[in-house]
């Protein structure tokens, strides 16, 4: 009962920082802040192939770009059409592009997989690229409209306003979130987990491995698409950048940073790579060199991130505690 009050008590404090946090933080922050938010929901989706299911993708960008993508060209060609839907159709569209890859890539892994997924993104950020009628080649597509949020006849909410949409990205993003982290407590998720540790003992027990891959795998694409879309319509602006090897290079370091297997180690990770860049920018700009030097230390001495840190020194206080209390009895 103490846990369930004080579980309740730190999500509420949680709502009510994020309901003020423009108000305390100002303009520049509450944008940092949307930018981690959607880093962090791109990672959270490539830690669910990752973390849970086992398999490394070196082209998870291509979902995150193609979302944004969906989105910035419904907006630009759909004259009057709604936000939701225009965020849905950055989902669909990353949720498509995974359904069309997934019965070649789901029948490997390992290497395969990731530089199968390698040659993929290359291929969609060369096609972004050379495709300009359609893409806007490297310059993009910008300055496309974003429609106000709201209920026809009750109430319209304009998005061009950051404090709005910050309120918008953040409940977004929040039940993307949830919905990821319902998915890997469902029966499902741990299906998915018995894959990562032992697919062959999940297929003789009945249950078809690369069926099981092909949901995870679409899952995961089409909430990239959600974090793509978000992206977009936050910079105004979605190019061939949002596809290459460096963007898909970004959750795989949040999330080795933060920890493997746990899902809010790619959260805590996308906070400790935003905070860095942050401090490093104000002395130099050689930022990916700094997080090239924090991602070194953390494979070499801490290989499962600072989740798995944290539970390491939790465990050892523990033990220390249980040592304590058992020299204090009398013998």
């Amino acid at each position: 009962m103490t846990n369930n009050v004080f579980k309740w008590s730190l999500w509420t404090a949680l709502v009510a920082v994020l309901a003020v946090y423009p108000k305390l933080f100002g303009i520049y922050y509450t944008n940092l802040f949307v930018t981690f938010a959607v880093f962090a929901i791109f990672s959270v989706s490539f830690n669910l192939l990752l973390g849970y299911t086992g398999l490394l993708s070196f082209g998870h960008a291509m979902f995150f770009g193609v979302g944004g993508y969906g989105t910035a060209l419904a907006l630009k060609h759909i004259r009057g059409l709604p936000l939701l839907p225009a965020v849905l159709i950055g989902l669909v569209s990353a949720a498509v592009l995974a359904l069309i890859l997934c019965p070649l890539v789901v029948r490997v892994s390992g290497t395969a997989f990731a530089m199968l997924h390698l040659a993929f993104g290359q291929l969609m950020y060369m096609l972004a690229y050379k495709l300009r009628g359609i893409t806007g080649g490297e310059d993009g597509i910008g300055g496309f409209p974003i429609p106000p949020f709201g209920i026809p006849g009750v109430v319209s909410i304009d998005m061009r306003a950051p404090e709005n949409f910050y309120y918008f990205a953040i409940v977004v993003l929040g039940i993307s979130l949830w919905m990821m982290w319902f998915f890997t407590k469902t029966p499902f998720g741990q299906i998915q987990v018995g894959v990562r540790d032992n697919a062959m003992r999940i297929d003789y027990m009945g249950f078809k491995v690369p069926q099981t891959k092909a949901v995870v795998y679409v899952v995961a694409g089409a909430f990239a698409g959600v974090a793509g879309s978000i992206y977009a319509l936050f910079q105004n602006l979605i190019s061939s950048g949002a596809l290459d090897i460096f963007t898909s290079f970004t959750p795989v370091t949040m999330t080795m940073i933060g920890g493997i297997g746990s899902f809010l180690g790619p959260v805590l990770g996308a906070a400790v790579i935003q905070l860095m860049e942050e401090l490093t920018t104000r002395f130099t700009q050689q930022v990916e060199l700094v997080v090239g030097v924090i991602l070194i230390l953390v494979i070499l001495f801490v290989p499962m991130g600072f989740v798995g840190l944290g539970r390491s020194l939790r465990q050892k206080w523990s033990a220390r505690s249980a040592l304590r209390a058992n020299l204090g009895k009398p013998s």
